[in-house]
């Protein structure tokens, strides 16, 4: 199943212009998600675009891979967390990122690996049940990521206070669905608790791994 891309945000204003590609992403209907090109920044590294007005935790109430409910400003409250989201019958970019992530992850020593928290929310939460998240995540990531789903209206509600949009899973004529999202991982400082650094879909484990020892203290990277 081909992925569909598109741009999911536009020119960042540094010195010059960086763009950065989203796989799928966009409101459908026309109502306008919060772009992260309206935001400035501080700064860049290869990978990461540090924010000048970060991002609030969004207010998500879901379930965890345990059918628990997970409350994500109280849980990760104080942690160095990295968000993303997407859908496990994902082709390529989805794994693709949890995998990079969790190479990176395996780098750190075993206590900053401790305090790292990735949180995976599905924008497929019909197929993508807490069963089906819990057995795809350390297969496509790690064991220790956090797994998240529930109603699609709450997911695509926090997204969008990230500037992350999703579209409601869509059924194609081969009988194949496609779930249409930002591509974007966004990382919150457990200082402030706030996302203040932005990854594309391009980015490396050595990129991650480069980052992950100065967002964990919530240092710029």
């Amino acid at each position: 199943m081909p992925k569909k891309t598109l741009m999911a945000a536009a020119a960042f204003a540094v010195s010059a212009a960086l763009t950065l590609t989203a796989c799928g992403g966009g409101d459908s209907s026309g109502s306008a998600d919060k772009p992260v090109a309206d935001i400035a920044t501080q700064g860049t590294t290869k990978a990461a675009t540090v924010l000048d007005r970060p991002f609030t935790k969004p207010n998500l109430v879901l379930k965890d891979t345990q059918g628990k409910t997970f409350d994500l400003r109280e849980e990760t409250k104080g942690k160095p967390t990295l968000i993303y989201f997407g859908y496990t019958n994902c082709p390529d970019v989805c794994p693709l990122t949890m995998s990079n992530i969790a190479i990176a992850r395996k780098s750190l020593p075993k206590a900053d690996q401790d305090k790292l928290q990735v949180v995976f929310v599905t924008t497929d939460p019909e197929r993508d049940t807490s069963a089906e998240l819990a057995k795809w995540l350390p297969s496509a990531g790690d064991k220790s990521f956090i797994g998240l789903t529930g109603d699609f209206p709450t997911i695509q509600a926090g997204a969008r206070q990230l500037g992350i949009g999703i579209d409601p899973p869509r059924k194609e004529k081969d009988g194949t669905v496609v779930s249409m999202h930002g591509a974007q991982v966004i990382a919150f400082s457990p200082k402030t608790d706030d996302g203040y650094v932005l990854y594309g879909e391009d980015t490396s484990p050595d990129d991650y791994a480069k980052d992950l020892p100065k967002l964990i203290k919530g240092e710029n990277p």
